[in-house]
């Protein structure tokens, strides 16, 4: 084995999360299927169907080594709950991770968000393998985030912000995962808020990003450049105003409201996938591989710190 004394840290850490087995697409896909088969949409108003989305990420949660918990509320006399589970330390600032589990309307929701779920899960047994981690890391399985409920205080993530913030606990940041699986190779692929905006990022649907507002400290700024380096597949980095459409269009806008540092990881959504919130949001369309390389990239920024 060559002296690797001289490489930095985080660098190390990318060696180290190569060499664990990445992200396995099988389990991805499993877990995907088992979030678009529900007898009735996982939304609002089909509750046993969200509350069975619920559970499963619970056992899967479970059987990875975490001990899983609910965070339950009230909303319109109805029951929901976050669920969550932790890795790492009991103490000291802690790394939130989430993804939604909840859709919109009447459709499966593969992309949105069965992949950030999914990845969730998969980051989870990553997480479970490694002896030492750095420091806490939570991760959290949201609801409510899907109209008519998103920006109000029903979402799932401004009641988890909200309970940290009121506890005073002490967070590194938080990564938001919105939207994975989809790509698409083709010239053309890839829309913007703002046209000129295909001329610094490309026109072509392939890639992962992470955004984040401007100001959003030194959190944001480190993640999204070691992501950046990490990852197996490509990378880009989106900072701008908070008013631009699709910059908070996820859970990590509430722990901006709160003080916290967020980031977005995601395939920009409706950007490109044009199944965005209809029916043809489906398993059959996600590309298993890119979903896995994003998983991978995320494991090694957690691990180095």
């Amino acid at each position: 084995m060559p002296k690797l004394w001289f490489l930095p840290l985080f660098l190390l850490s990318i060696l180290s999360a190569r060499a664990q087995t990445p992200a396995d697409t099988a389990r991805l896909r499993r877990h995907l299927l088992a979030l678009t088969t529900t007898p009735a949409p996982r939304n609002y108003r089909h509750p046993a169907s969200l509350h069975q989305a619920a559970d499963y990420i619970k056992a899967e949660l479970a059987a990875a080594g975490g001990q899983p918990t609910e965070q339950p509320y009230v909303v319109q006399g109805q029951r929901y709950h976050n669920v969550l589970a932790h890795f790492g330390p009991e103490t000291g600032p802690r790394l939130i991770i989430g993804a939604h589990y909840d859709v919109c309307g009447e459709q499966p929701g593969a992309d949105d968000n069965g992949t950030g779920v999914a990845a969730l899960l998969e980051l989870a047994r990553l997480l479970a393998r490694q002896p030492n981690l750095p420091y806490r890391i939570d991760l959290v399985a949201y609801t409510l985030e899907e109209p008519p409920f998103f920006r109000t205080k029903h979402m799932g993530s401004y009641v988890h912000a909200q309970s940290l913030h009121a506890a005073g606990v002490p967070v590194r940041g938080m990564v938001a995962l919105e939207m994975l699986g989809y790509y698409d190779d083709r010239k053309g692929s890839q829309d913007y808020p703002l046209g000129p905006l295909k001329w610094v990022y490309g026109r072509r649907g392939n890639y992962v990003t992470v955004a984040q507002k401007f100001g959003n400290g030194q959190f944001g700024r480190q993640f999204a450049r070691r992501y950046k380096t990490a990852a197996g597949l490509p990378v880009k980095r989106f900072k701008a105003p908070a008013w631009l459409p699709g910059i908070d269009f996820s859970d990590h806008l509430n722990y901006w409201q709160f003080g916290y540092s967020a980031v977005l990881l995601t395939d920009t959504a409706f950007y490109r996938n044009k199944s965005y919130h209809e029916p043809t949001d489906t398993l059959a369309r996600l590309d298993m591989h890119r979903l896995g390389l994003a998983v991978d990239a995320l494991l090694a920024v957690v691990l180095g710190g």
